[in-house]
């Protein structure tokens, strides 16, 4: 079985770090002329599909936009993921669960399990019911071949004040730190090139300032990959990615949404197209 760490380099090595959003706002859908319903959301969500197959390697489908519909809304989540897996896209489910014990449990059965409706490739997660809380989901995705995506420091400032805190139990790191050094420790005990476990830190934030990047940081035999949203629309640019993550830069999945989005169904694969060479720009430098 091929696990998440391999599936997502090859990924990266045959259509690169983009990974676009599958957001269906209803100002979306209105601009893309859709109905604010479980239909509008099924087919923004395919038509992106579409344009990203061939283009991007990665798409990143946000689950409280289609679970605002209820059943319907699921159902169109469930095709819309479906579809994106079948043409080989990896599907990164931004769904952010985090609980303890046999909740967990469920929750990475529906996202993580092979053949279940909600498959997908991957799933982001909350750390801050513990990151050992997540330990038998991590260690599910390992054996499905799945990846999870653990929350470190987020681009919301109402994040801040808990992220960057530091504590004694933390050995003088920053929450944001330590959730980032469990998660490479467990990577390390899997084994890999890739991780099957990898962090989300908004590409909005000063890292530095949450302990996540440190000058003289050493390379990583198992190197966790990084989820970074906040990128095009939200204000960080592309350009700038070796600037905003440093050492852990060769391993972020630069997540775009709006910035495409918003050029709408007749003009989504170009504005994807802008993007990848924007960050292929980026990379060459």
């Amino acid at each position: 079985m091929t696990g998440f760490g391999e599936a997502l380099q090859r990924a990266i090595d045959t259509r690169g770090r983009l990974c676009v959003g599958i957001d269906p706002h209803e100002e979306l859908l209105r601009s893309w002329g859709l109905d604010a319903d479980a239909s509008g959301v099924r087919t923004f969500g395919l038509r992106v599909v579409e344009a990203a197959v061939g283009r991007v390697g990665i798409v990143k489908p946000q689950v409280a936009f289609f679970e605002r519909y209820g059943s319907a809304g699921i159902a169109a989540l469930e095709e819309v993921m479906g579809r994106a897996r079948s043409a080989g896209l990896l599907v990164i489910a931004d769904a952010k669960r985090g609980d303890i014990g046999t909740t967990m449990d469920a929750y990475a059965a529906a996202w993580l399990t092979p053949g279940a409706p909600l498959e997908a490739d991957a799933l982001t997660v909350s750390p801050y019911l513990g990151v050992g809380a997540l330990t038998s989901t991590f260690e599910r995705a390992r054996e499905a071949g799945k990846g999870v995506f653990v929350l470190a420091a987020t681009s919301n400032p109402e994040g801040a004040s808990l992220q960057r805190a530091v504590t004694p139990e933390a050995g003088g790191r920053s929450v944001a730190a330590q959730v980032a050094a469990e998660v490479d420790a467990m990577n390390g005990s899997f084994g890999g090139r890739l991780g099957t476990v990898g962090l989300v830190i908004g590409a909005t934030v000063a890292a530095e300032e949450y302990g996540l990047v440190t000058p003289d940081e050493a390379p990583r035999s198992v190197a966790s990959p990084v989820l970074a949203p906040g990128f095009g629309a939200q204000g960080a640019r592309l350009a700038d990615i070796a600037a905003l993550f440093g050492p852990r830069s060769p391993y972020v999945l630069a997540s775009v949404s709006r910035s495409v989005l918003r050029a709408g169904p007749a003009g989504i694969e170009e504005a994807i197209d802008d993007h990848v060479r924007e960050l292929e720009g980026a990379l060459d430098v």
